[in-house]
């Protein structure tokens, strides 16, 4: 626990872990009364009570009801301040910033959307990040010195030795080499930037499907293809932050794409990503292709196709089957893992026959056989990692007990 090392058995230490225990209970099962946290600290009643008196003078935790039908103290039921933190996430693609505020339980308190159409906007980067801020901000009845923290997630990766976004080139204006320096001096509170689908990997294992994993590969599909990786229950980045852009593999069954990065497309994103979908429908006769972003006309192809019964919708999902498999078939033959999460809605959309499809074609691709899960996580999840990860900080320094 942050701030114990090199001090260990001190009272004061003894006193603040038992609190962020304590703390900690009461953020995973809602309210508790005095004797339960005992219980599941292995705390007396008397050092439980001081305990709770600790932390409500400290505003941490609120007196909230008690328990049905117990009259006195013990029955008094306990829960953690909401007010006691906030922290802030923001989505960002191309075409807008989905930005949202959380109270230290992890209830979103604000939310607002600011349209970023491309190339079109003359906005500057800073004044979109702040304007969106500010917009979830208001929304949730506060300022911006209440947030404690804010996580930021892009497509790509921001390049740790150059600061520069890399593999994100259709994120148009987010490429300036000053650009952290100038949104630092802009935002009143620390802010960290994070990969958007390495967040959505933070979302399923803190939330979703790999609580509990510490070794799982999560690939999504949307706009573009990628992936993220967790090893040893911590994200692998990568030397420059690109570990995970899988969208730009070398893959049988597509052509070789040179310049990767200028194309913003490689193999596995020719080959498996969602606008391949619409273009393999067309080829095996299915004339009703929907309109729209080919992450969308993806999706409402493969939920169709989940669904139906004829050959052609049939072919449509096995033949995409393969395609996925294809490309996961090198990952898991590198990494081993225990798990892959499918996310997006271009897999997601899919559901169990798609999983089931890519499960069997993997087993006959690969050397490795992880278990292949459909995500938990499916509203606004890139935004949901934000606030996760936001959270994670703000709790351990809104919770440090231990001065």
């Amino acid at each position: 626990m942050a701030g114990f090392a090199g001090t260990p058995g001190t009272p004061r230490v003894l006193r603040a872990m038992n609190d962020r225990a304590a703390l900690d209970l009461l953020l995973e099962h809602g309210p508790l009364s005095r004797t339960r946290i005992g219980k599941l600290t292995g705390l007396s009643k008397p050092t439980a009570s001081q305990l709770l008196a600790r932390l409500e003078a400290a505003g941490l935790v609120l007196a909230t009801g008690t328990t049905e039908g117990r009259p006195g103290p013990s029955a008094q039921l306990y829960e953690v301040n909401p007010a006691a933190g906030h922290a802030a996430g923001l989505d960002v693609t191309p075409q807008r910033i989905l930005a949202a505020v959380a109270d230290i339980t992890g209830r979103t308190v604000g939310r607002f959307e600011l349209p970023t159409p491309g190339r079109r906007t003359g906005t500057p980067v800073v004044q979109q990040v702040t304007d969106a801020l500010d917009g979830a901000v208001k929304a949730a009845g506060l300022a911006r010195d209440d947030i404690h923290r804010l996580v930021i997630g892009t497509p790509g990766a921001f390049d740790p030795t150059t600061g520069r976004l890399r593999y994100a080139s259709h994120l148009p204006g987010w490429h300036s080499p000053t650009l952290l320096d100038e949104l630092a001096a802009a935002l009143p509170m620390p802010f960290e930037y994070e990969n958007d689908v390495n967040l959505v990997a933070l979302a399923e294992q803190r939330l979703g499907a790999a609580r509990g994993h510490a070794d799982f590969v999560l690939l999504w599909n949307e706009e573009g293809l990628g992936a993220a990786l967790v090893l040893g229950g911590r994200l692998h980045r990568g030397w420059t932050g690109g570990a995970g852009e899988v969208g730009f593999l070398p893959v049988p069954g597509a052509p070789l794409v040179r310049q990767v990065t200028k194309a913003n497309s490689g193999g596995y994103q020719e080959l498996a990503g969602s606008q391949a979908v619409p273009r393999l429908a067309r080829e095996l006769g299915i004339d009703d292709i929907p309109a729209g972003p080919y992450a969308e006309a993806a999706a409402r192809l493969l939920a169709r196709a989940a669904q139906a019964d004829d050959d052609a919708h049939r072919g449509l999902l096995r033949t995409y089957a393969t395609r996925l498999a294809t490309g996961l078939a090198s990952l898991v033959s590198v990494l081993d893992p225990e798990l892959v999460v499918l996310g997006g809605s271009a897999l997601t959309s899919g559901g169990e026959p798609l999983r089931a499809l890519v499960q069997a074609e993997l087993e006959e691709l690969a050397a490795s056989r992880p278990r292949l899960v459909v995500g938990d996580v499916r509203e606004h999840p890139v935004l949901r990692g934000a606030l996760e990860s936001a959270l994670a900080t703000t709790r351990d320094e809104v919770f440090d007990t231990s001065h």
